[in-house]
């Protein structure tokens, strides 16, 4: 039964520290309805070594697999294995069998007879919650802004609302979080007696509990959830992540006086109060299989991921409608990969994910320029972890581009043409070792609030106009050289930078009084500074001089961590 708790055993089992002394080795692959051999021998091998396992012959990557655990202790988990096929299951338990005794691979399903087929030690059924605990599980959250000994009647409207939802504890958890703001009787009522909880099951399955939830959200956050949607099951993202893609496709509304960023923090908060996203075993957050469901269902047709349609030739018809994609990455992908894209122009959304240990993905030359042809409205573009060199200049007539991101790609120099895309509010350049130059119009770009260069570094200059830039919140590297000195008061008008400063080449500040028309004091949202100057020390260095400018580039109180390197002063 789905959201009864077996994930969330499994993961409590996985991250207790016992256990972790227990084990030398520890991997956790989500399995879901794709029993692909070749896809979970990799991800346990990129686990376990923290590596990318680059052989695509299933018996050469169990072979290597078999190396990696032969003689250690390992714990691998396989959740939400949907797989009846046993000759399969025998293929992929091959590698387990030279690990060292005591080791464990622990399965969740929903499916009693997978468990029968794979289990070697009796089978552990997950019960439902009793009436006591399911109860203490809904108060903790619903009650969590009320007196609960204060409100008996919504104790006892709780408590029947609690009967629908069967024990299962992600129903009750995401009711608690669609009541935890609700303090009047009548809205309590209301969910109790709401013709959702009357409907008969469809294809879909979705647990009453969920859609009531939905639809208790506002619109805009309708919208947001229904967005996430081309998110891949399992998949863990950030919160600034998913932001940032609902900025760039303008479903945050504007406050007075508050940032986008803000508000759509305040979105992403609520949908996670609510149950709706949920923390990762890492520091970033997942949506339930379940809960992922939904939002395929509320989505309908605007939104579609690549692999699920090309297995749904029904699906086509359809595309027209489409306005956000998502696909996952695969080692090698070519024009024909992407032939759904003919019936799918209006896209807003182009949004590849890729496997978190594999370091790069090619791409056939021709496709980004036959892309940029067709999809004329995008919004969202990510090309990031493709081994790509350059972009055809031909991305500069993605006029309502708002979101680029590159990030670990191969790209040596960007096209100038970037310089007009006047709506661009995102440029993602991590990792992009082999990038020298910025385009040198990139001072146009007075909508961009986030240049992410962070491990760019081959990048030797800012182009001219990074002070125009007034609504930059992330700035990772502002480079000073040494025919523009002076250059680095054009900070002073970026007053809402936050986050993390790098502010390096500072030998080549002559004049202390341009350090301090760069108003680091007045940048309360940075965090993060670091100072670096030359490690090269030579004769034309003055060291008084490089005193008055660590003094005159003073942050405010805010900042959490300052990293100064190659300073030569007292």
């Amino acid at each position: 039964m789905g959201g009864i708790g077996k994930t969330t055993l499994a993961q409590m089992v996985y991250e207790d520290k016992t256990v972790d002394k227990y084990f030398n080795l520890k991997a956790w692959v989500y399995v879901s309805n794709e029993f692909d051999i070749m896809k979970i021998t990799k991800t346990v091998y990129d686990s376990v070594t923290s590596e990318t396992c680059s052989f695509n012959n299933l018996d050469q990557a169990q072979v290597k697999l078999r190396k990696a655990l032969a003689g250690r202790k390992f714990l691998i988990i396989l959740d939400d294995v949907w797989n009846e096929d046993y000759n399969a299951w025998n293929v992929l338990k091959k590698p387990f069998n030279d690990g060292a005794q005591g080791s464990k691979v622990v399965v969740t399903t929903r499916n009693r007879d997978i468990a029968t087929m794979m289990a070697t030690v009796e089978l552990h059924d997950i019960k439902i919650l009793s009436n006591k605990h399911c109860w203490s599980l809904f108060a903790q959250h619903a009650f969590a802004n009320t007196n609960i000994d204060a409100n008996p009647n919504l104790v006892s409207i709780g408590k029947k609302i609690l009967e629908k939802c069967e024990g299962l504890p992600l129903a009750a958890r995401t009711l608690s979080g669609l009541l935890r703001n609700k303090v009047r009787d009548e809205e309590w009522v209301n969910v109790l007696h709401s013709k959702i909880w009357d409907l008969p099951p469809n294809k879909s399955g979705i647990l009453p509990a969920l859609r009531l939830s939905y639809h208790d959200l506002p619109s805009h956050l309708k919208q947001c959830f229904a967005y996430c949607s081309i998110i891949p099951n399992d998949y863990e993202f950030k919160e600034e992540e998913l932001v940032l893609l609902w900025m760039a496709e303008g479903f945050i509304q504007q406050q007075k006086e508050k940032q986008m960023e803000d508000v759509g923090a305040e979105y992403f908060r609520e949908l996670l109060s609510r149950c709706f996203f949920q923390p990762s075993r890492t520091s970033k957050f997942v949506m339930h299989d379940l809960i992922n469901d939904l939002a395929q269902v509320v989505a309908r047709d605007t939104c579609f991921r690549m692999e699920d349609r090309l297995k749904d030739q029904d699906q086509y018809k359809n595309l027209k409608k489409a306005r956000h994609s998502s696909y996952m990455q695969q080692y090698y992908e070519c024009i024909k990969n992407f032939e759904i894209i003919d019936k799918a122009k209006h896209l807003r959304t182009f949004l590849p994910f890729g496997l978190k240990y594999r370091s790069g993905y090619n791409l056939a030359s021709n496709v980004p320029l036959n892309l940029f042809q067709e999809l004329k409205r995008l919004r969202v573009l990510n090309m990031s972890r493709y081994l790509i060199t350059e972009l055809p200049n031909s991305v500069g007539d993605l006029k309502h581009l708002r979101y680029l991101n590159l990030s670990y790609s191969h790209i040596k120099e960007l096209p100038e043409s970037l310089g007009s895309l006047y709506n661009l509010q995102t440029l993602m350049l991590r990792e992009c070792k082999k990038l020298k130059k910025l385009p040198l119009d990139m001072g146009n770009l007075i909508d961009l609030r986030h240049l992410d260069t962070t491990g760019a570094d081959s990048v030797e200059e800012l182009p001219m106009g990074i002070g125009k830039l007034v609504s930059l919140h992330t700035l990772s590297n502002f480079i000073v050289t040494k025919t523009n000195g002076h250059r680095i008061k054009e900070l002073g008008n970026l007053i809402y930078l936050q986050g993390k400063l790098c502010l390096s080449g500072l030998q080549n500040v002559v004049n202390p009084l341009d350090a301090r028309k760069a108003n680091l004091n007045d940048k309360k949202g940075l965090y993060v500074l670091s100072m670096e100057w030359s490690a090269n020390s030579d004769d034309s260095r003055d060291g008084r001089v490089e005193i008055e400018v660590l003094d005159k580039l003073q942050p405010h109180k805010n900042l959490k961590e300052l990293h100064i390197k190659g300073y030569l002063g007292t």
